[in-house]
């Protein structure tokens, strides 16, 4: 089947936009066939596999055809269970991202009826709802679709098995019959045949032929990985099968980005290929992955279609593609030539029904395995230098350094030692032999680092008072008299002595110099005068005591608010530090549940009950429909703008 780009499909801009966005390339089958007669308002039947993109199939035309100026529902979307139900939103929210003016809402059972109404009443114009949830709306006049034009139906061989046929048809019979109908089904049983009949005009149907294709003899096995830990298992693997040269295939330009930014930081040789690069950058990176220069290459199927390159020793789907021909084309650039080859998968929880399908389409048996541990990549890790080790020893090819050996001898070392020693170098990466350096550059294990949690605290600063201005000191003053008035001495009078006033000054006891001699110019009668010294009052610090008064009401407590960076969005969360919850459980729950880079997540302000998470603006929609279906610490969590 031809391959198609998005760019091909007569879509608008703004949808081209939020696909390049996402990071999609290339429309799967399923979305190549369906996509242009959608737009054109005929209606299809389309059979197809789950995991082919089949909602894109039919989300991207309802976006198309979708009013902005009209707030009434245009578009009803029927799912079989609530979780599709917000599947499907969530992805028709990413779409029309750029296309201002579009609301999407899911309604189904087991969620508030008042948010629904409120959702309903501000004017979606595309509703994604459960058959039972449906039905209950146009029972309270809540729901009209008398203004419909497209009627999707998801899984319908799954909405009948699970016993929805009379909901279907009351909804459609209250659906006016000029709509576009779409029916999307794995199986066309008889009564799903029943219903085409019934509701639909001229349906054009759409089935992806597969065809048989031949699997190169390539060892193949897949381990069921949660997405957070999918890179910790990809360096695991390639060091404990010791792999030089390989591809690593992912379906979204951003995660071979991503992924290349990893290996790189981990000490690897790679580098990528996809289409925003320009051609003579696809050269260089091809040239220097042909010359094995580069270790790993990580690639889209768009920009990998065509490489031809010997001696790759391992094909990495780190996301499993959509088609299963595209499975068959990826694992075949390994295992050339008469040599064998290894064909690597990571799942992660419904994934597993893509291998299953993939097995029926190739005919073979994908092995499973089990995640190594750090225990047996260090082993290997052992096996690996022993090897090369032993292969020197065996050929004799390097240089003899019996002086060196026995100076250490003599000095008292045993052989055995000396060994342990040159080999704990070289581990290490003190020799010249050591290839990588992840060892240095990564911790063995993945481990969330804790986040800081709250501001860093201000510095204790002593209590700082203001200076005493320094004492004042009078100048010793000697009076000295004309020598003419010592021939005659009269009676001499009382000495004057200088007193500062007691009550306003506070004498301060020092040393004081010893008088000196009197002068033999001087007057018997009369003697040097020294005047005390009267310090300034040195100010003390005032200490305020301030009455406990009542504490002030909560609605009148106020806390310091604390600025969101730009480019990000404040989120509250319904758990906190009484239910054990730690920096780490926040980013690892956000990246598990949503497959996103751990980069997004910024501040974590944790408190007792409640915890506040500064996200990417761009993703906070998606983490809190994501979240709000997950758990932390075995607490439901509850995510809103904060």
């Amino acid at each position: 089947m031809t391959s198609k780009l998005f760019s091909e499909l007569g879509l608008s801009p703004e949808i081209l936009k939020a696909i390049d966005k996402l990071g999609f390339e290339q429309a799967s089958p399923i979305q190549a066939e369906t996509i242009p007669l959608l737009l054109t308002g005929v209606d299809i039947v389309g059979q197809s596999q789950t995991g082919s993109g089949k909602t894109a199939a039919f989300a991207v035309p309802a976006i198309e055809k979708t009013d902005p100026s009209k707030k009434v529902v245009q578009v009803l979307i029927l799912c079989p269970t609530r979780e599709l139900a917000v599947q499907v939103c969530e992805e028709i929210h990413k779409l029309c991202f750029f296309k201002r003016g579009i609301t999407a809402i899911p309604i189904y059972g087991g969620q508030s009826y008042e948010r629904q109404f409120m959702g309903l009443r501000q004017g979606a114009q595309i509703v994604i709802g459960t058959p039972g949830r449906v039905m209950d709306h146009m029972r309270r006049g809540t729901l009209r679709l008398d203004t419909v034009r497209m009627a999707i139906l998801d899984e319908a061989d799954v909405m009948l098995n699970m016993g929805f046929r009379d909901d279907i048809e009351f909804i459609l019979q209250a659906i006016p019959k000029e709509r576009q109908t779409v029916f999307f089904s794995a199986t066309m049983p008889k009564p799903i045949q029943d219903l085409i009949q019934r509701y639909a005009r001229n349906p054009q149907n759409i089935r992806i032929e597969q065809k048989a294709m031949t699997v190169p003899t390539v060892e193949q096995v897949y381990y069921e990985v949660d997405r957070r830990f999918k890179i910790e298992l990809l360096t695991r693997l390639i060091d404990i099968h010791d792999l030089k040269l390989g591809i690593v295939f992912c379906n979204t330009k951003r995660m071979v980005d991503d992924l290349v930014d990893h290996l790189n930081a981990q000490g690897y040789s790679a580098d990528r290929l996809h289409g925003d690069m320009s051609q003579a950058m696809r050269d260089r990176v091809m040239g220097k992955f042909r010359k094995s220069g580069l270790e790993f290459l990580v690639a889209t199927d768009v920009a990998a279609r065509g490489i031809d390159v010997d001696d790759i020793e391992v094909v990495f789907n780190y996301d499993l593609p959509y088609d299963p021909e595209d499975y068959v084309h990826r694992i075949g650039r390994t295992g050339r030539a008469g040599k064998s080859g290894l064909a690597i998968s990571f799942v992660a929880g419904r994934e597993l029904f893509q291998i299953q399908h993939i097995e029926r389409f190739t005919k073979m048996r994908i092995r499973r395995e089990k995640p190594p541990t750090m225990g047996e990549v260090d082993e290997a890790r052992a096996s690996v230098f022993l090897g090369k080790l032993r292969n020197t020893l065996t050929a004799g090819e390097y240089k003899k350094q019996d002086h060196l050996i026995e100076r250490l001898l003599e000095e008292g070392h045993t052989s055995t030692d000396i060994a342990s020693a040159l080999i704990h170098h070289l581990q290490m990466g003190d020799g010249p032999s050591q290839p990588r350096a992840k060892e240095e550059a990564a911790p063995k294990s993945r481990e969330f680092m804790p986040l800081r949690s709250e501001p860093r605290p201000e510095p204790v600063r002593p209590a700082v008072f203001p200076k005493a201005a320094p004492a004042r000191t009078f100048p010793e003053r000697k009076i000295t008299l004309p020598a003419a008035v010592t021939q005659e001495r009269p009676a001499a009078p009382a000495p004057r002595v200088y007193k500062a006033p007691a009550a306003t000054v506070t004498p301060v006891v020092e040393a004081k110099p010893a008088s000196p001699p009197p002068s033999k110019d001087v007057a018997p009668h009369l003697e040097v005068i020294s005047l005390p010294t009267v310090p300034t009052p040195v100010a003390k610090p005032v200490i305020t005591t301030f009455k406990k008064r009542d504490p002030l009401p909560p609605s009148t407590v106020k806390k310091a608010s604390r600025a969101t960076p730009t480019g990000q969005t404040r989120l509250y969360m319904n758990v906190g530090l009484d239910m054990g919850v730690q920096p780490g459980d926040v980013v690892g729950a956000i990246m598990g549940e949503t497959g996103l880079s751990g980069k997004i997540v910024g501040t974590i302000d944790l408190r007792e009950r409640h915890l506040f998470v500064d996200v990417a603006a761009e993703h906070a929609s998606g983490i809190i429909a994501k979240l709000n279906r997950a758990t932390i610490k075995g607490t439901r969590v509850k995510v809103k703008l904060a």
